[in-house]
Order: C-alpha cells, then structure tokens, then sequence
C-alpha cells in the first residue's frame, strides 16, 4: 500500500493510511480502477462543468425552464425522485434502533448511506435550481414559518445532518476513533427518532408545494390529500429501492441479505401498494371522474402507465408468500416501482402542469445540460457509495 505521508505530510497522510488499510473493499473484491468507474468520473466532470456554468451564467442560459416552467427536469426528477428514492433509510432505522428488529441490522448502513447521497443530490438539485445560489443559506436565519417552502428547506438541512450522523459510526471505526464512536453510538436513539419524524414531515411536505396549483395541476394528479400519496409512495418506493440495492449489491459485492429480509421489504411494498390504489382510484373517482381518463388524451395514458407499472403489477408479482421468496420476482418488482414512482414525480412536476403552461404559452424540454446534470449526479451517488463499500464497514456482518 501506498505511504502517503511521503506525499501529504504526517497528519494528512496518517488519516488516508487509516482509511485505505485493511479495506473491507479488499474482501469484498470490489476493484475501483474499473471501466465503468471512469465512465462514471467522466460524467461527474461533466456534472460540474454544468454546475459551474449555470452558477455564471444563469437558469437561462444552461436551462429550457421559463416563468411558465419554473420547475422542471432537476426537481421533478432529481428532488422529489431522489427524495422519495432516501425514503428506506428513516424506516429501516427506525426498525433496526427504536423497534429492535435485529435481523434488518445488516442492510441499515446501506440504507442510511443511499439515503445520505439522495438528500445530498437533492440539496445540491435545489440550490443550483433556485434564480440566485448565493443565497441558499438565507432560510437557516431567515425564517418564513407560514412558508411550506421554508418547510421543506429546513427538513432537508436537518434529515441530511441527520443521515451524516447515522453514516458516521463507519467513518469513526475506520478511524479508530472509538470514544467518539462510543459517543455518537448513545445519540443513535434519539438520532434515529429525530430523522424518522424529519422524514415523514419531508416526504409529505414536498406534495403538499403542489396543493397551491389548482387549477394549473391537471385533476388526475391534483387532490387535497396529494401530501398523503406523496408520503405512501414515498414508502413504497424507499422499501423497493432497499430491496433493489441489496440484490443487486450482493451480486456486485459479494453481500448477500437473508431471504427472509427481502420477504419482509416486499412484504411492506404490498401493504403500502394496496392502500395507495385504492386512495388513487377513489380520488379519481370522487374527483374528475374514470371518464377523465379517455377524455385527456396522453395525460389518461400517464395516469394508466403509472398505476399499473409500479402499482398493480408489482401487487400482482408480490402477492403471493412464494413470490415474495423469490429473488429474480423481488428484483423485477422493485424496478417496476421505483420506475412507477420516479413517472408520478414526472407527472405531478412536469407532464400534469403541461395542459395550463401550454394554454398560456410555455413550452418546455429539458436541455441537454440539464439531463447532463442529472446524469452526473446519479453517478457521483453510485461512485461514492462504491467508494465507501471498498473503504468502510458498510456490511458488517458480511465482513465478520
């Protein structure tokens, strides 16, 4: 192993030598020099290419979003998919440190640490978003209580400390830090029902942004009870995507979950499916009607392709207890409802608003610095939580 204090001096080469030595990464197999790593950098450097244009130059510039458009591709996707996406961390930690159930003890750093880069993303979506970036700080001393926006500022900045402190028992083991390990283990409690309260008011909050375009959001999506399905789907999705990232992690870095976790996080997405088709449906019905589904044209087809994709057919697959033990049947549910959600995030920003902005003579694309932007962004997520797989304990009981 390389000594890098020849390089960076003592004290700065002492921690790196920490952080590199005895890597659960070498155990694990994991390999950083990889062709799909340097795909990933090249789309990180492109990212922030991105990033520091639109901070120069403005939204205009680097964005096809106008007055009619105020919000499109990077907080439709990027804030509330990505938020929704974190949404496994606070229950899975809330499971594992306030319920006690110890057999999800060893995806909860996983999950925690996904949920650490999704905020993260979503933090740094929000402040190139809004017209001036220097000012994305005013909220934390500038407070507007009767602004839902101040709202959803403020859980973000508290939930995201909060998942860095959920994160940090692997960092202070890596640094054989064990008194302040010991430290931040006795706060986890209360850390943890902290960031289950911060989560469930975020995931809501963030449908509630949308109560004030009535009469701009088309009715399929538009309902006063929009910070509920915000908040079940949310659940949904979080529960899928554990799932997800721990199949799929255990074929990419040996760390496999016991089957009777996964039935468990299948089980969850059921109970939470079930409940939000039927709050979807009876909304439509009491609202503009099941008529309303033929008569808006590509809208109606929205609307289907998002109910049956990450709804229905994930109900379908994973109704059945012996489905709910297969793997391959867990993994391809887990898709269809992430994709599911990730199309009602894009319908309720951008697809829903399109009928009014249209009527009053916007238009909108995303240009290809905003997707360019979005794609660095999930890569930097995937090549950090790469990172701190080689690096740190993060399976630890696949590591003892």
């Amino acid at each position: 192993m390389i000594d890098f204090t020849t390089y960076v001096g003592p004290r700065a080469g002492g921690l790196l030598n920490k952080l590199l030595d005895d890597s659960p990464g070498q155990r694990l197999g994991i390999k950083m020099d990889t062709p799909f790593t340097r795909v990933l950098i090249f789309l990180i450097a492109g990212a922030a290419a991105v990033a520091a244009y639109r901070i120069v130059f403005g939204l205009k510039a680097s964005t096809n979003m106008n007055d009619y458009w105020p919000w499109g591709l990077w907080i439709s996707f990027d804030v509330l998919g990505g938020v929704a996406m974190a949404a496994g961390a606070f229950l899975i930690a809330g499971a594992v440190y306030i319920l006690n159930w110890k057999k999800y003890k060893c995806i909860a750093r996983a999950s925690i640490l996904n949920a650490f880069f999704g905020y993260l993303l979503a933090a740094i979506s929000i402040t190139l978003d809004i017209g001036r970036t220097v000012v994305i700080w005013h909220p934390l001393v500038m407070w507007q209580i009767n602004s839902i926006m101040f709202l959803v500022a403020v859980h973000l900045v508290l939930y995201l400390t909060t998942l860095a402190t959920e994160s940090s028992p692997m960092v202070f083991e890596k640094l054989r830090m064990p008194r302040t390990l010991h430290i931040v283990t006795r706060c986890m409690v209360g850390a943890v029902m902290l960031g289950v309260a911060l989560s469930l008011l975020h995931q809501s909050s963030l449908g509630a942004n949308y109560l004030i375009t009535q009469g701009k959001l088309s009715p399929l999506w538009y309902s006063k009870h929009i910070p509920y399905l915000f908040l079940i789907s949310a659940i949904m999705m979080g529960l899928s995507m554990v799932s997800f990232e721990t199949i799929l992690t255990g074929k990419v870095f040996n760390h496999k979950a016991p089957k009777d976790v996964l039935e468990g996080l299948s089980r969850g997405v059921v109970f939470c499916a079930v409940p939000y088709a039927v709050m979807k449906i009876g909304i439509l019905a009491a609202g503009p009607g099941v008529g309303a589904l033929f008569s808006s044209g590509f809208l109606g087809l929205l609307w289907l392709l998002e109910m049956a994709v990450g709804v229905v057919i994930p109900i379908l697959l994973l109704a059945r207890k012996a489905s709910r033990q297969n793997l391959d049947t867990i993994f391809v549910a887990s898709i269809l409802v992430i994709l599911g959600v990730l199309l009602n995030r894009l319908n309720v920003g951008i697809f829903a608003i399109s009928g009014y902005a249209n009527r009053v003579g916007g238009d909108y694309f995303p240009s290809i610095m905003e997707f360019m932007l979005t794609a660095g962004m999930i890569a930097f997520a995937i090549l950090g939580f790469k990172i701190c797989a080689k690096y740190l304990n993060l399976f630890p009981e696949t590591h003892h």
